[in-house]
């Protein structure tokens, strides 16, 4: 079955500029700006004003008009990004060998360090994304915050950070040990 017409509206709030252009949206705030190429999925924008944009999808069968809401969370994380920022918390979990971490940079590149994991040598690097900032807790033990504007960006340096301490040949209901996302926020506190 066809959908002949399916659209989505996005409020874009007041300080936040969206333009589009050949499908490559750029989103600029307070907090700088962040762009998303979109020209891989067949969909129409429209801008109703300066507040409001139309996605639309025309003659789309039911996988089609699924990908309208897949845009408008795209560019609404996008704007939530350059206003407010995201920040995620990482927790070191470990029975025994206490797991070390340490922000290193090297070739103007900044990495997560991972030593003594399971009591390995083996020294473990993650790249921080571009745009990224990963710095350990001052207040709280055992705790790496990354933060950005991007939400791709800090989810995907949190995502290595936990896959590369990830358990192999023991039983992982036992072997708790590795480090986790404890908490999923935004820089600056939303304004109620």
């Amino acid at each position: 079955m066809k959908y002949v017409k399916s659209d989505e509206t996005l409020e874009i709030p007041a300080g936040v500029t969206v333009n589009i252009k050949a499908r490559e949206v750029t989103v600029t705030g307070p907090r700088g700006q962040l762009s998303k190429n979109l020209r891989h999925i067949d969909v129409t924008f429209s801008k109703v004003s300066d507040s409001l944009i139309k996605i639309t999808v025309h003659n789309g069968d039911r996988k089609h008009v699924a990908t309208l809401r897949t845009v408008k969370s795209l560019i609404a994380n996008l704007i939530k990004g350059v206003t407010l920022g995201f920040k995620y918390k990482m927790r070191f979990v470990y029975a025994h060998f206490p797991i070390n971490v340490n922000i290193i940079s090297e070739d103007s590149k900044t990495y997560v360090e991972i030593r003594n994991f399971l009591g390995e040598k083996r020294v473990r690097k993650v790249l921080v994304q571009e745009g990224t900032t990963a710095e350990l807790s001052a207040n709280q033990k055992d705790e790496l915050t990354v933060y950005g504007n991007s939400l791709e960006n800090v989810s995907q340096t949190c995502a290595d950070v936990q896959q590369i301490c990830r358990v192999r040949n023991k039983d992982i209901r036992k072997f708790l040990d590795g480090i986790y996302v404890s908490e999923k926020g935004t820089i600056e506190e939303p304004a109620e």
